[in-house]
């Protein structure tokens, strides 16, 4: 599958594997192959946002995914995670909006943050 970010999505992808190897003994190629699938739709959120250059659009689809993640047993630091790949991964990357990117990233990094200290609290 390609994908016009593939580079960067590949190299994120090793990054999360690297700090998380019990993700490939857990899910093996198949989860792999998932998780590119799932950074297409973060970079065609990503895309989105850049375009209309508005964060929220990437936040709001950042927490909407966080809230499906969490409900079937997974933590929103695993979504945190990865972004914090992208950025990694786009800092070392010569794409055009990496910028971009990376503030929406890091503006979903925090909005998932709050609303999990705000579930904390409650």
């Amino acid at each position: 599958m390609e994908h016009k970010y593939k580079s960067v999505i590949d190299s994120a992808i090793v990054k999360l594997y690297e700090r998380y190897p019990e993700l490939n003994e857990k899910f093996g190629d198949a989860g792999r192959k998932k998780c590119y699938e799932d950074n297409i739709h973060h970079f065609n959120y990503l895309q989105s946002a850049a375009d209309l250059g508005e964060s929220k659009v990437f936040s709001d689809y950042a927490l909407w995914l966080n809230s499906v993640l969490v409900s079937r047993g997974m933590k929103s630091d695993h979504l945190i995670d990865n972004f914090i790949c992208i950025i990694e991964s786009l800092e070392e990357s010569e794409i055009d909006k990496t910028e971009d990117f990376k503030s929406h990233l890091n503006q979903a990094i925090e909005s998932i943050r709050r609303t999990d200290s705000e579930n904390i609290s409650s």
